[in-house]
């Protein structure tokens, strides 16, 4: 797979060197608040995940998301589809934006733009999903910049903080991602 360029970022693959820069993000609180991760996360833990990228099916490679800073390119996160129904043309995407220092700046919704453009141009899917907890706004309005419609929720589905928390279901279709693509190219 080649890399993926954006108005301000490009999307490629994972990479060895990557592995100790997101074992840090995923053992930061404020960075894994909006992620399905409870418990500290070690090197070994996160070496073991990269090894084993190796036997994943390639449409479910992770990318790294980079930014252009001065004249090179800067990791702020990763994204990745899972979760594929074939059948149904239907995938789960997740994201992660790391590095704390760009959180606020856009590039949620642009990482979002640039997988549907892949998922559905290039994977041919039909419905592309994610799950989100209620509380992270943030996520939320980046989710429904690029398109996400809320479909659900999966009251009470999660135990964070000693409370309960929603998981809302979000997704878009093809045929409401076209337009908007269209109207993007215009």
């Amino acid at each position: 797979m080649s890399i993926l360029y954006g108005e301000r970022l490009r999307l490629r693959a994972v990479e060895r060197n990557d592995v100790e820069k997101f074992h840090s993000w995923l053992n930061d609180p404020e960075v894994t608040e909006g992620l399905a991760l409870f418990l500290p996360m070690s090197m070994r833990d996160e070496e073991k995940w990269f090894d084993n990228l190796a036997d994943r099916p390639h449409e479910e490679k992770p990318f790294a998301i980079e930014t252009r800073d001065q004249n090179e390119w800067k990791l702020i996160g990763n994204c990745a589809f899972f979760g594929f129904d074939w059948p149904a043309r239907s995938a789960e995407v997740g994201i992660m934006i790391g590095d704390k220092s760009v959180w606020n700046h856009g590039y949620g919704t642009e990482v979002m733009q640039m997988l549907l453009r892949h998922g559905f141009e290039a994977l041919n899917l039909n419905r592309v999903f994610l799950r989100v907890y209620a509380g992270n706004g943030r996520a939320i309005r980046a989710y429904e910049k690029a398109g996400f419609i809320r479909e659900g929720c999966l009251r009470q589905a999660v135990y964070r903080h000693g409370k309960y928390d929603d998981v809302l279901l979000m997704s878009i279709l093809r045929s409401e991602w076209e337009p908007m693509d269209n109207q993007e190219k215009s």
